[in-house]
């Protein structure tokens, strides 16, 4: 063997250990044919900041809306009815340009669908989020269409996104067991996500990308009109409850979610994400308390019984 062999062998072990390495940090998609300058990136997004620092900034109507807090539980669980529509939450200083344009192109395209099916389609040809460029599949939705009870995670997952299913992978299956625990299965249930599409390497969703799903998310509630909602994670319960309090605040407490027009205010409930379970398997009572809790509401609601 040659030393220019020895050398390649040496170079391709090299390559693929880093591979490997890359893998094992959630790398595991190319979404780019060349190399990205995140220098040049982060020198963008500072330059934008600048900008909209140096932007005057519009004076907020004097209300007691805009000084209230967000949705706070009595102690008895429940809160007070919120308005009857949920103002958008603002996007961050650092949320790319045009941002607020494709939240509010998707909330007009949101708002002219009357059927699910019309709701699927216009997420299909919407370009207003990113995440839609890297990913494989739009995952919309599963389970009944007109369910009594609503799930709605974060995002989806590797799985999820070659399915185009929600909660398909090791935490679906999980979370099928955890409903199972409660009488209910896939049949009873309507499933969706705050995001219809997968972040890259299963990373955390902005906001921006979040505000770009919201008006579908919130339409979609509508559409299936469900009587109960189940939050599960906290991208899912802050951003349809307008909150910054985590998760291990929220869950076990009820809330009202202002879905808007006849629905009103509905009854949400936020809980673990079933990945955070697998993770922290010590949480798993705290979930079960939350699965009771629903299991309650549903009885008081006389929906212990499949429509």
């Amino acid at each position: 063997m040659t030393g220019d062999d020895q050398n390649l062998r040496e170079n391709d072990a090299a390559l693929a250990a880093a591979l490997l390495w890359q893998a094992s940090m959630g790398a595991d998609e190319a979404i780019s044919d060349a190399p990205v300058d995140r220098y040049a990136e982060f020198a963008e997004s500072e330059r934008r900041k600048a900008e909209r620092r140096a932007r005057p900034a519009a004076r907020a109507p004097h209300s007691a809306d805009a000084r209230s807090p967000g949705p706070q539980p009595s102690p008895g669980g429940d809160v007070a009815p919120r308005p009857a529509q949920a103002s958008p939450r603002a996007l961050p200083d650092d949320a790319p340009l045009g941002a607020a344009e494709a939240a509010e192109k998707g909330r007009a395209a949101a708002a002219a669908c009357t059927s699910l099916d019309g709701l699927r389609a216009a997420l299909e040809a919407f370009d207003g989020c990113p995440l839609k460029l890297t990913a494989t599949n739009l995952v919309f939705a599963d389970g009944a269409p007109d369910a009594d009870v609503m799930l709605i995670g974060e995002a989806p997952g590797a799985d999820e996104d070659r399915q185009g299913k929600p909660f398909v992978g090791v935490s679906g299956q999980l979370l099928d067991r955890m409903l199972s625990a409660v009488d209910l299965d896939r049949t009873r249930v309507h499933i969706t996500n705050v995001l219809y599409w997968r972040p890259p390497g299963n990373r955390t969703p902005t906001d921006a990308e979040v505000a770009a799903c919201r008006p579908f998310v919130e339409r979609h509630i509508q559409l299936v009109a469900p009587k109960v909602i189940l939050l599960i994670g906290g991208k899912s319960a802050k951003s349809l409850l307008g909150t910054e309090q985590g998760v291990t605040k929220l869950r076990g407490k009820w809330f009202d979610y202002p879905a808007g027009g006849d629905l009103g205010a509905l009854p949400a409930l936020a809980t673990f994400h079933p990945a955070y379970l697998l993770r922290n398997p010590a949480m798993k009572r705290f979930v079960w308390r939350d699965l009771l809790a629903l299991q309650r509401r549903m009885r008081d609601l006389g929906l212990e019984s499949p429509k």
